[in-house]
């Protein structure tokens, strides 16, 4: 039977079995259009559930209670001058003062047998900085705020014990305790106690070890992926090293940690707990991830480009490097900036290689000692001291921070430089 002798009946659209046809059609759209409003309204209860959590309990983290303690500098320090604490050798002579037992002098003078329970052991510490920032404050008698004990700050922040908050009470009542900014936490270093505790050292391994991981996973991964998908020949090596891409971007980032820790510490002998090993084995991680973005975006390039530039005399070479390469670059920019927020986030690969010691000095250079943020979260989770419950949500929040500007990055690069054919 030929097609012109096929009979076609028009469509009865007023048919029963055509509307209840037509009813199922609609409510299944309707079904699938409230399971996506329900996810989507499940993610966002679940973000602001976190958010909420992070910032009720971090912002405490910002800030530090402070109690005043007036000390009379001349008659405590032996009659110490400017001229005596300034100089190329300030800093020695301040640490001659004993400014610990200074300020514990005067504290007890003021505060008598409470002064153990009240203020940080990080008093002399504080008074050295005022001193190296205004060296006149030696010969005057001067109203200092000192930090106190995480147990009064905690009291102080409406979360203390009965004894800390009767403290807080009395200082209260007296007008010696003030809350301010806690500029500590964003410029110190790791320490025992949580008033003194700051996140500056693990901040700067964070930056050195994405610097690392930056100059190796990317020019390593675009130039990859502009061999696979421009020059490579289609045989079953290029498969099988495409596959094993694909799959290392899979991979559990634990087994980079392992990876490095063998490569790294092992073979080579490379220090431990260093940023650059740090961000050597976060580019191993990271690299697939930018190789899989680099091919997806030099592929997206229209043939017709290519065909237009081998059409005016251009070699093979200059198509890829004068005209596909920087029209994929924002793709390429954007996959990476992502595969670089994930390895700033990573915590298992660089506590396999050592990331996890006590550092309370930022690292000088790629090859010291260094930590990193969310190695520094991780252990202060892992604190029994109260004090560090707070830190550890003002660290995520830092982290946070950290994260969204990266991925605004990305957003901007792909807005900004993005070619619609």
């Amino acid at each position: 039977m030929s097609n012109a002798q096929i009979l076609r009946t028009p469509t009865d659209w007023n048919n029963p079995d055509m509307q209840r046809r037509i009813q199922k059609r609609y409510a299944s759209e309707k079904r699938f259009r409230l399971i996506g409003l329900v996810s989507v309204a499940l993610s966002a209860i679940f973000l602001a559930f976190l958010l909420f959590n992070m910032l009720g309990q971090g912002f405490k983290g910002f800030l530090q209670t402070r109690a005043e303690v007036t000390i009379d500098m001349p008659a405590m320090t032996g009659g110490a001058s400017v001229t005596s604490i300034s100089g190329p050798n300030a800093e020695a002579a301040i640490n001659g003062l004993d400014l610990q037992g200074v300020a514990q002098a005067a504290i007890t003078q003021q505060y008598g047998n409470d002064q153990g329970k009240i203020f940080s052991s990080s008093v002399g510490n504080y008074l050295k900085l005022q001193l190296l920032d205004n060296p006149e404050l030696i010969e005057q008698k001067t109203t200092f705020n000192l930090p106190v004990n995480s147990e009064i700050d905690i009291a102080n922040k409406g979360d203390g014990d009965a004894e800390s908050e009767a403290i807080v009470a009395r200082l209260e009542k007296a007008g010696t305790i003030s809350t301010v900014f806690n500029m500590d936490f964003l410029t110190g270093g790791d320490a025992t106690d949580p008033s003194e505790a700051g996140i500056w050292s693990a901040f700067k391994g964070s930056l050195m070890t994405m610097v690392i991981t930056m100059l190796l996973a990317f020019p390593v991964g675009v130039l990859s992926a502009l061999y696979l998908e421009e020059f490579a020949p289609k045989n079953r090596l290029t498969d099988f090293i495409e596959v094993s891409i694909n799959n290392l971007a899979a991979v559990p980032s634990i087994i980079f940690g392992l990876l490095g820790l063998v490569i790294f510490l092992s073979w080579f002998g490379m220090a431990r707990s260093s940023a650059l090993v740090g961000g050597l084995t976060l580019a191993l991680m990271t690299m697939p991830v930018i190789v899989i973005a680099g091919r997806n975006a030099i592929k997206a390039v229209p043939p017709s480009i290519r065909e237009a530039a081998m059409g005016i005399g251009a070699s093979p070479m200059q198509v890829i490097f004068h005209h596909v390469l920087p029209l994929a670059l924002p793709g390429i920019l954007t996959g990476t900036i992502i595969g670089m927020a994930r390895a700033l986030g990573e915590t298992a690969p660089l506590l396999m290689i050592g990331m996890r010691a006590f550092v309370s000095t930022p690292a000088s250079g790629f090859g010291d000692p260094s930590s990193v943020l969310p190695v520094q979260i991780y252990l202060w989770s892992d604190e029994v001291n109260r004090g560090f419950v707070e830190k550890t949500s003002a660290a995520i929040i830092v982290l946070l921070i950290f994260l969204m500007a990266m991925n605004a990055t990305a957003i901007y690069l792909r807005n900004r430089f993005e070619n619609r054919w």
